[in-house]
C-alpha cells in the first residue's frame, strides 16, 4: 500500500520506513531535520534505511517471491502547509503514520511554546492535510507520558489521562484529543499508539540508554536523578515496529473508520540503577555515577498493560531488556568503531 511517514529520518521513523518498504509498500518519508540533535545522525539513519531497501531489491533479482517496495523522501516541516501539500501529493497515501514531534520531558519544561508549536499546531496541520487530500486512515504516535499524576500502574488505555506532568506529555495528550475531534467530525479512522521508552539501534543520542552507554564507554561521569529507584518500561525497537506495522494493516483493512488507542510497551519495569548496571555489565566497565536531586516532570514508574493490544493486534513484546541492552551495546560499538 502507499504510506506516508512523518518523522521518517528519526529513530523510530527510519525503522518503520525500512520495514514497510522491505515488505513491498510504497513509502514516502517526511522530515525537517530539526536541530534538536545533529543532522548527520538523521542522514545516517536514512543511509542505513536506503541500504537495507537496496539489499532487499538485490535479493528480489534472484528470488521471484520477493517483491520489494520503494522509499521516497521529502524534506519538509509539518508546520508549513506547502510542505505537507508536497508530501501528500508525492505520496498519495492510503495511510499516514504521524511520528514527527519534539520529544523529551525536560527540554519541554524549558521551552513549552516550541513543543506546542510542533506537537499541537503541527498535528492539527497534518489532520487538515489528511482531510484536504482525502486520506481516511491515520496512526498517531503518542507516548506513555500521557499517563499522569493519578494514573494507576500498570497503565491501561482506558485511563482518562487528565493530569500530565510535563508540557511534552500535555502536547501528546492534546494530539490524541485532536485526532478524536477529526475522527468525530470527518470520519477519519485513527489509532493512537502510546510508545513506552523505546530503545535500540539508531536511538536518539540524548536518550538515557544511548547517553549512558556513550559516557560510560568514554570513562565520563553519568548523572542519575533521584535515588535510582524510579522505573521504566523499556521497549525494544523491533517490538514497537511490529505494533506499528500491525496497526497500519488494521487501519487499511478497516472500512468503518474506528477510533482506537493502544499501548506499545515491553510490559516489564527496570529501575534506573538496574538499567545502569545492565549497561555497565554489557560494556564490562564500572560507571562513575553522580547523584542529582529528582527532576520535575518525571514519572516515578511506567508499565504498559498490553492485554488489549494483544487481543486486537496480536502484539506481544519479544525482547526483554536483559537481552536488548547487550544488543544495543553491540550496535553502539559497531557504529562508533
Amino acid at each position: 500500500m502507499r504510506v506516508l511517514v512523518t518523522g521518517a529520518a528519526g529513530f523510530i521513523g527510519s525503522h518503520l520506513c525500512e520495514r514497510l518498504a522491505a515488505r513491498g509498500d510504497a513509502v514516502t518519508g517526511l522530515d525537517n531535520f530539526d536541530g534538536f540533535y545533529p543532522r548527520p545522525v538523521k542522514d545516517r539513519n536514512l543511509a542505513e534505511l536506503r541500504a537495507a531497501i537496496a539489499a532487499v531489491e538485490a535479493m528480489a533479482t534472484e528470488d521471484a517471491t520477493i517483491t520489494p517496495g520503494s522509499f521516497r523522501f521529502v524534506e519538509g516541516d509539518i508546520r508549513r502547509g506547502a510542505d505537507l501539500c508536497e508530501a501528500f501529493a508525492s505520496a498519495k497515501p492510503e495511510v499516514v503514520v504521524h511520528l514527527a514531534a519534539l520529544a523529551g520531558v525536560r527540554p519541554s519544561i524549558d521551552d513549552p511554546a516550541r513543543y506546542s508549536d510542533y506537537n499541537v499546531t503541527g498535528t492539527q496541520n497534518l489532520l487538515n492535510a489528511c482531510r484536504a487530500h482525502g486520506v481516511a486512515r491515520l496512526a498517531f504516535a503518542s507516548s506513555s507520558s500521557v499517563y499522569g499524576l493519578d494514573s494507576q500502574v500498570p497503565f491501561r488505555e482506558s485511563d482518562p489521562c487528565l493530569h500530565p506532568l510535563s508540557p511534552y506529555a500535555a502536547t501528546k495528550r492534546a494530539g490524541e484529543l485532536l485526532t478524536f475531534t477529526a475522527h468525530h467530525l470527518t470520519g477519519l479512522g485513527v489509532t493512537n499508539l502510546r510508545f513506552f521508552t523505546v530503545y535500540g539501534p539508531r536511538q536518539r543520542p540524548d536518550l538515557a540508554i544511548h547517553k549512558f552507554t556513550r559516557l560510560i564507554s568514554e570513562g565520563k561521569p553519568i548523572e542519575l536523578f533521584g535515588d535510582g529507584g524510579s522505573s521504566r518500561d523499556y521497549t525494544w525497537i523491533d517490538d514497537i515496529i511490529d505494533g506499528c506495522v500491525a496497526t497500519v494493516d488494521q487501519l487499511a483493512a478497516d472500512p468503518s473508520g474506528h477510533y482506537r488507542t493502544y499501548n506499545l510497551g515491553g510490559s516489564q519495569t527496570t529501575t534506573l540503577r538496574g538499567l545502569v548496571d545492565l549497561i555497565s555489565g554489557a560494556l564490562g566497565l564500572e560507571p562513575n555515577i553522580v547523584w542529582r536531586p529528582e527532576q520535575p516532570g518525571d514519572m516515578k514508574r511506567t508499565l504498559a498493560d498490553v492485554t488489549f493490544v494483544g487481543q486486537e493486534l496480536g502484539y506481544h513484546p519479544r525482547v526483554p531488556i536483559a537481552e536488548g541492552i547487550p544488543r544495543f551495546v553491540a550496535w553502539y560499538r559497531g557504529a562508533n568503531a
